[in-house]
């Protein structure tokens, strides 16, 4: 039999229906790729017992012809998502232990599509870094390397251990989530495919929370109609979530292979900077032209406050941080320091448990926060912030979509200097994603290319506020014979 982990999801599914294989038997294969592959450090839990026992239920139920959507598809799950019984630490010492009593809304609904869970993945500790290198565990490990180099590259962060897994075969598909490119860039690094989808569309109950306002789950796979066939299983309103929107959910697989004829595709001025990286820029050059080959029409646009996104995200996202940081203190679960009394137990808990990345997002969301400050900085990001919005809505009365890179580099060296002694290098990596947070959007990176040393590159599909399947339609078009 050949190496069943090479399937996709779809091509998976179709396997189990037809009874060439059993869920059993491809959950097996999964586990084995998995254990193989353990120096990539993208797992921080596996859970393969678990996952076999939920394989032998997925046979049992093709076998009488009640399976669900996604059954027998054995997924991996950032460590970020709640999952009943099963640890779940956001990658941080602090929460050293923690097994949640409760299943995530989005965990919850894969398992009810008959999803099994392989174990949960590697992320940046609280979801907040670029490159998967602020996780209490290590970091991952890119699963590409670049030509004539043996050098340990990056996954992206914060759901590197995601995009990982998925493009070094270890899962047919992975949760992710994305506050300012977390699903996009990572999935751009390993050369997978990832979709955040729009803010409301999935629930965000039961996910460890880093900016209430921002957090977004998606799926991260080896394809278009692998997010497809995750997202339609994910997505829906949930009463849990207050800020879940009570819209229905399309069938996103029915948009792929659509026409695209006629279709208006953006092309925003302010995404190709002076000092562009040529690579980047003639990738984007090809995706236009093969947009333009399928019949779309091409229109020049403009989002102006695209230059104060990223000041804006690095004001709102780590004041919402220090808030929603501020319950974890060691007294009700995880990591406890002893102290001589109360405030030093905190201090100590604090001071031991978060790491330098975290603090400094604290720190810098405390002071944006504080009295004197707030008007100054988060109450103008804010003002900020809806100006982006108005900006693609905007855009969106001349055109359909929007196409753009997903980041302006590859894959850099683990424990690269310029990034590591200077944190703003890491956070201008999310240049062309954190304005599509801070307007709600959805957007989605493709895997449509590689530089000279064979690292991928991703493009990044934009579109109106919960019109995923424009993007899909656009993202199948512009797939169409790659692979």
């Amino acid at each position: 039999m050949s190496d069943l982990t090479k399937l996709t999801i779809a091509e998976a599914r179709e396997g189990l229906k037809k009874k060439e294989f059993s869920s059993v038997e491809l959950t097996k294969a999964y586990i084995e790729k998995m254990e193989a592959n353990r120096k990539l450090n993208a797992f921080v839990l596996e859970t393969p017992e678990i996952a076999l026992a939920q394989a032998k239920i997925s046979d049992e139920k093709y076998a009488k012809g009640t399976n669900g959507i996604l059954e027998g598809i054995p997924l991996g799950i950032k460590d970020l998502f709640c999952t009943k019984g099963i640890r779940t630490t956001a990658c941080s010492h602090i929460l050293d232990g923690f097994e949640p009593q409760y299943e995530s809304t989005v965990t919850g609904k894969l398992l009810e599509a008959g999803a099994s869970i392989l174990g949960k993945l590697n992320l940046d500790e609280f979801a907040m870094g670029g490159s998967n290198e602020t996780s209490y565990y290590g970091p991952v490990i890119n699963p590409h390397k670049a030509k004539d180099s043996d050098a340990d590259l990056v996954a992206g962060g914060s759901s590197g251990g995601s995009a990982a897994a998925v493009a070094a075969d270890m899962c047919a598909g992975a949760t992710g989530t994305d506050t300012g490119g977390s699903i996009r860039q990572p999935a751009a690094f390993c050369g997978v495919t990832g979709i955040k989808p729009t803010y409301g569309r999935c629930s965000r109950y039961g996910i460890i929370a880093f900016a209430s306002s921002l957090d977004q789950a998606g799926p991260i796979a080896k394809d278009v109609r692998d997010c497809a066939i995750m997202l339609n299983a994910m997505a829906g309103y949930d009463p849990k979530d207050s800020t879940s929107a009570k819209i229905a959910v399309p069938d996103f697989e029915s948009f792929l292979g659509q026409n695209i004829k006629g279709l208006k595709v953006g092309i925003p001025a302010e995404y190709r900077p002076d000092g562009l990286n040529a690579e980047i820029s003639k990738l984007w050059d090809d995706g236009i032209a093969k947009l333009k080959e399928q019949g779309a029409e091409i229109v020049d646009i403009s989002l102006p406050h695209t230059k104060y996104a990223l000041a804006a995200y690095y004001i709102i996202a780590p004041a919402e941080a220090s808030s929603n940081l501020a319950r974890y203190d060691g007294l009700r679960y995880g990591l406890r320091v002893p102290g001589e009394h109360l405030d030093n137990m905190y201090i100590n808990s604090r001071t031991e448990g978060f790491g330098k990345e975290v603090k400094r997002r604290i720190m810098i969301g405390t002071y944006v926060l504080s009295a004197g400050y707030y008007d100054a900085y988060y109450l103008k990001a804010q003002k900020v912030r809806r100006l982006i919005r108005e900006d693609f809505i905007k855009a969106f009365e001349k055109c359909d979509v929007i196409l753009t890179p997903t980041a302006p580099v590859a894959a850099f060296p683990i424990g690269d200097k310029s990034m590591q002694e200077n944190p703003i290098n890491m956070w201008l990596n999310d240049v062309f994603t954190v304005s599509v947070n801070l307007a709600g959007l959805p957007g989605m990176s493709l895997p449509f290319g590689v530089n000279a040393q064979g690292l991928p590159l991703g493009l990044q599909l934009i579109g109106k506020a919960f019109d995923e399947g424009t993007i899909f339609k656009t993202a199948s078009a512009l797939m169409t014979e790659k692979k």
